[in-house]
């Protein structure tokens, strides 16, 4: 009983860090906890991911598709306060000049937004919403359909999976990446101290069993819908592999740059794999013929 509960404070810490969620009194906080809640970084990515459906679908049934997908979107920067976009922002500025590794760290602890931030911030939250309204949007052929509305309700499930699978999927490349590089700042200034710390093997498998459970849980719910789950396996396969693609990709660019990690580039990490799952998603529910 004390090991599920101690979980699910936790879970609860990880919910508190990522979101604006407020937790109850009763769980408390110790620093360590920091660190081993992220094993339910993913879940809560889920949660996050989920919240950013249900509002895809309730403004979906009043206006068109690409208005659905920047409500959707404004609503999860806004229950995470922004998080991760700012830590892309803040990488962008940091490490889009040709700074050495001292210089780049300086600039992102600068709480000012600079051009490289701006553009990086603009570029992320256009594809984004290009490719869930691309997603969301019938092609034209499907369009002239008599079964226009059915597929509309498709796309829109298939929409809504896409968020919930890369919001989660794409919280634990962060994960990962603590266990993989060594922190490249200054850890007795690091805002969250124990995030600076090598997250041990035991949180970083938990992490990665967490994902899984995602996963399982929307092949079960396709197949309890008679829906095509080897399409979905198709998805998840091909979304699981453009973030692990950018997984590598981040720690190559951040062992190279600055020898290692930072909070900003946690945040870049996960937006950047975000955006390459959801990339990934749109290859099999809108192939190129």
């Amino acid at each position: 009983m004390k090991t599920l509960l101690h979980q699910l404070r936790l879970f609860f810490v990880a919910l508190q860090f990522l979101t604006r969620v407020p937790t109850p009194a009763w769980v408390g906080f110790e620093p360590g906890w920091l660190q081993t809640c992220l094993r339910y970084f993913p879940l809560v990515g889920a949660l996050i991911g989920l919240s950013g459906a249900l509002v895809l679908a309730t403004a979906a049934a009043w206006w068109p598709p690409a208005v659905a997908v920047v409500l959707s979107m404004a609503f999860t920067v806004w229950l995470t306060g922004g998080f991760h976009e700012d830590g892309w922002a803040d990488t962008c500025d940091g490490l889009g000049g040709a700074v050495d590794r001292a210089k780049a760290l300086l600039i992102m602890k600068d709480s000012r937004l600079g051009s490289y931030g701006a553009l990086g911030l603009i570029g992320m939250l256009g594809l984004k919403a290009t490719v869930l309204t691309a997603l969301l949007t019938p092609l034209h052929n499907e369009q002239a359909s008599a079964e226009a509305s059915h597929i509309r309700a498709v796309l829109l499930a298939w929409t809504m999976m896409a968020l919930v699978w890369c919001h989660a999927a794409s919280r634990l490349v962060p994960v990962l990446l603590t266990g993989l590089l060594r922190y490249a700042g200054d850890i007795d200034h690091a805002k969250a101290k124990p995030l600076a710390m090598r997250v041990d093997r035991i949180t970083l498998v938990s992490a990665v069993l967490t994902t899984a459970v995602v996963a399982l849980m929307l092949w079960l719910h396709f197949w309890q819908a008679a829906w095509p789950t080897g399409t979905l396996q198709v998805a998840l396969g091909r979304s699981a592999l453009a973030m692990a693609l950018a997984l590598g990709l981040c720690w190559h660019w951040f062992r190279r740059r600055l020898g290692g990690y930072t909070g900003d580039t946690l945040g870049a990490s996960q937006q950047l794999a975000e955006v390459a799952g959801l990339l990934a998603w749109l290859t099999v529910v809108h192939p190129v013929s």
